[in-house]
């Protein structure tokens, strides 16, 4: 068999050893595409210009490019059909990409075939004094939850209680949606889009209906047509907050509402059109009411699974993305692992913002992973870092570090990360609580 050149939007050191223990690895030779630090903590996307540099290096490549890939949202996410269109390789079409990604197109599409999944929506300008009069006059009243019209994570989303929540939501709004509206309007320019959303572009924003119950992701891709959903991650979040507090793998939903979300999984992405592409859909499962939500649709494998799938299944999920773009239907192994269950964990503070003063030395964290086997710590701050400085947090706290672990049962689970999280030993000064 002949080697393989398998190009990677955005590759760094920890996804290149990942990829290299997927099933055929050693007939793959992965080259990066991009520098990880344009595409990853970051809210600077000159996407125009990365594009560019992009072909010219795929192009002057000495030999075939016989697939790109990537694993992250916005911006490499929307690049890629983009990329794939102008170098010839396998991907879903830009169009099938967007009625994911632009989330109000997402929901007009989605309530075509599975209106009572969805919660209500509207879209609106975050500029326009009267917005909030708008959104009433569309049938939407607080409590809401506002959002970018494409975002990143769980940047710029707020709960809206009342008429002071949305006026200092706005004004983060007004503040940030920028930094991803250029790029993403560039993207749209390049897209066939509807009457119905060709006015609204990147820098509307969307008010939604709250929903809310057990949170959880069905992973999943397309191949020549059929869908196929291959596992359930369960989202757990800390007590009276947004924020997550860790990712469980397998899911523990009944097993009719996995296979109901599996359903509604293949009916949308199928009439969406998406196809030869891996793709995930959060989910909703409100247990008083028995009703299920479609949170949003995500055009990529969440890197957050990866090292979960590898613990439970045998390998990561990204082999799902290389087989795809190599035109190859997925060879995921299922409960080959040497875990039954695994979890990311997200160590957290709560403040408004403070200055990091201690974080944990590098023999610290060895000394931690040894004692947990199979454990996986990555820290995300440094020493002297403000926290109001780190991308793509939430609006409410800041992820400290993050914890992969493994164990044979849920309790086993928790139970070591609360030991280990005792030990995870973090310093600050200049606290705003």
């Amino acid at each position: 068999m002949s080697v393989r050149n398998i190009f990677v939007v955005g590759m760094d050191d920890y996804n290149r050893q990942r990829l290299e223990h997927i099933r055929g690895a050693e007939h793959y030779r992965f080259y990066g595409v991009i520098e990880p630090s344009e595409v990853n903590d970051t809210e600077i996307f000159p996407i125009e210009d990365m594009l560019a540099r992009a072909e010219t290096q795929l192009k002057a490549f000495n030999g075939p490019v016989d697939a790109i890939v990537g694993y992250m949202d916005f911006p490499v996410s929307t690049m890629l059909p983009l990329l794939c269109e102008r170098i010839g390789t396998p991907s879903t079409s830009l169009e099938s990409l967007l009625k994911c990604e632009h989330k109000y197109w997402s929901r007009l599409v989605q309530r075509e075939v599975m209106a009572d999944y969805i919660p209500r929506f509207t879209a609106f300008d975050p500029f326009d004094p009267d917005a909030l009069q708008r959104i009433g006059d569309a049938g939407l009243y607080m409590p809401f939850f506002v959002k970018p019209i494409k975002s990143s994570g769980s940047r710029l989303g707020f709960r809206i209680e009342s008429p002071e929540d949305f006026a200092y939501a706005v004004e983060r709004l007004c503040d940030g949606i920028g930094t991803i509206s250029e790029p993403f309007n560039y993207v749209l320019e390049h897209a066939n889009l509807p009457d119905s959303v060709r006015s609204v572009d990147g820098g509307h924003c969307m008010a939604e209906e709250i929903i809310g119950g057990w949170q959880c992701t069905v992973e999943g891709y397309v191949f020549q047509g059929d869908v196929v959903p291959y596992g359930i991650v369960d989202s757990i979040r800390y007590p009276q907050v947004l924020s997550f507090f860790y990712y469980r793998y397998p899911s523990r939903l009944p097993d009719a509402i996995q296979a109901k979300m599996q359903d509604l999984t293949r009916q949308i992405m199928a009439h969406i059109g998406y196809d030869n592409a891996a793709f995930n859909i959060e989910y909703f499962w409100d247990e008083v009411q028995d009703r299920i939500w479609l949170l949003e649709i995500n055009t990529r494998v969440a890197q957050s699974h990866c090292d979960l799938f590898e613990k439970v299944d045998g390998v990561s999920h990204q082999q799902v993305t290389v087989d795809l773009a190599l035109g190859q239907r997925p060879d995921m192994p299922h409960r080959q692992g040497a875990y039954k269950v695994a979890g990311k964990f997200f160590y957290r503070v709560f403040f408004s913002d403070a200055t990091v003063s201690r974080v944990p030395s590098a023999e610290e964290i060895e000394t931690l992973q040894q004692a947990f086997p199979g454990t996986v710590i990555t820290l995300q701050v440094e020493a002297g870092m403000r926290l109001s400085f780190l991308p793509e947090q939430d609006s409410y706290s800041y992820a400290l570090a993050y914890v992969w672990m493994g164990a044979d049962d849920d309790l086993a689970l928790e139970d070591n990360y609360a030991h280990l999280a005792e030990q995870l030993h973090f310093a600050f000064e200049d606290i705003t609580s």
